[in-house]
């Protein structure tokens, strides 16, 4: 199992989440809340970064990282997203990197990225949840 995280509701109608080891996060729908839409392309945004991390601060120095926006198609018949695009933009221009190196970090990017993205693995292939209902009485 993984860490354990779960949600309550505030009385403004947002709702806070909670991790056991104490990270938060207020989402809802309102504006400058995230959606839960919102937060399933932020974790796919954040695990592509947190994987290509090692390459761009190897190659471009510690605290470098690369900007990545995620686009969703989404379809309100079915209340799903259908596909998510990512676009992962490397600012090399301070590096001054040759032709060749640029083309070497963009693979090394993409390879991370690919091998160590769980949230993109789980996204590809079909994922079962279970819900469980509790009534406290």
């Amino acid at each position: 199992m993984g860490k354990r995280l779960w949600v309550e509701r505030n009385k403004d109608g947002s709702w806070d989440a909670f991790s056991e080891d104490g990270a938060h996060l207020k989402f809802g729908k309102g504006k400058g809340l995230f959606t839960p839409g919102d937060l399933m392309k932020v974790a796919l945004a954040g695990c592509a970064a947190l994987s290509s991390q090692f390459p761009v601060e190897n190659t471009l120095g510690e605290g470098s990282g690369a900007k990545i926006v995620v686009d969703g198609t989404y379809d309100p018949e079915s209340d799903s997203y259908l596909s998510f695009e990512e676009q992962v933009n490397v600012d090399a221009t301070s590096a001054d990197l040759s032709e060749e190196d640029a083309a070497k970090l963009k693979e090394r990017v993409a390879r991370h990225i690919e091998k160590g993205c769980t949230v993109a693995h789980t996204y590809r292939q079909e994922t079962p949840v279970r819900v469980n209902v509790t009534v406290r009485k």
